[in-house]
């Protein structure tokens, strides 16, 4: 599933494409026919991203102000993929087709998304209203998420994966994080300090805006890269460094301890038992 930095970076890359500009919408599927029908022919006013939920806003009918959003979740096997020139004939699934009215041509085509529903803006608020605070958004309050962690019995690594305590963190920037600062991930949220909390944080801030900007993860520092520790580079199809996500039973780049991996909540954890100390 992706992680919160690549709803980010394609929210971005939509509003490059289509914000301010009538667009043609369909579903050649015809699963959102309906929603796309409403939207057809409407400016994007916004793309918008939180966590992992994608909203596009478009102007209302006629131009006027309160418009509808349409709400995206890609889940597991969604995919949005973009394009400059007149958008080819229709191969596959494909729930929803934006396409611009007029020059300079590009598309945009959704397939195989959890959510794809069209949102009023009270809606829309609603489901953001439901998400953690985003590391990646200005409006992001720490402390909501620290006021939920600093009572939990639950493990820090189980609370950074639920979307409604942080919103956009996935498996591997929740492995990697709690390596970089040398937590045990089995340790409760309640026994976290609020520094710890606060370091925690900021790293997210800075790991995922990296990644918006490379468009990968990458999370290991200057002296732990290929070239740094003459070591071959990480072949992926996650691509980026890093330190313990998908590196069970190599040997930890900072101590040399075997990594671990195990099953939490669905998905499979990773970390350094040397590093990461109870």
């Amino acid at each position: 599933m992706p992680e919160g930095h690549t709803i980010h970076r394609l929210a971005a890359d939509l509003d490059d494409r289509f914000g301010g500009r009538p667009v043609r919408a369909s579903s050649p599927q015809g699963r959102f026919e309906a929603g796309a029908a409403l939207v057809d022919g409407r400016t994007l006013g916004s793309a918008d991203a939180h966590g992992k939920h994608l909203f596009l806003g478009f102007t209302g009918a006629g131009g006027s102000a309160g418009g509808d959003w349409i709400h995206i979740h890609l889940g597991l096997y969604g995919s949005f993929r973009h394009g400059d020139g007149p958008p080819p004939a229709p191969v596959g699934l494909i729930r929803l087709r934006l396409a611009t009215a007029e020059a300079p041509l590009a598309y945009a085509d959704l397939r195989g998304p959890n959510t794809c529903e069209l949102l009023t803006e009270a809606e829309k608020d609603a489901v953001a209203g439901r998400l953690g605070p985003d590391p990646l958004r200005a409006d992001a309050d720490p402390g909501r998420a620290w006021a939920r962690i600093s009572r939990s019995r639950t493990t820090i690594a189980a609370l950074l994966m639920d979307q409604k305590v942080v919103a956009g963190v996935g498996n591997v920037y929740r492995a990697e994080v709690l390596f970089r600062h040398a937590i045990d991930p089995y340790r409760a949220g309640k026994d976290l300090t609020r520094a710890e909390w606060d370091a925690i944080w900021a790293d997210l801030v800075g790991l995922m805006r990296e990644g918006v900007r490379n468009n990968r993860i990458d999370t290991v520092r200057p002296e732990h890269t290929p070239e740094a520790m003459g070591r071959p580079p990480r072949v992926d199809d996650h691509g980026g460094e890093v330190y313990v996500y998908r590196r069970a039973g190599m040997p930890c780049h900072v101590c040399g301890e075997e990594v671990r991996t195990a099953p939490l909540a669905a998905r499979n954890l990773f970390w350094c038992p040397a590093c990461q100390k109870p």
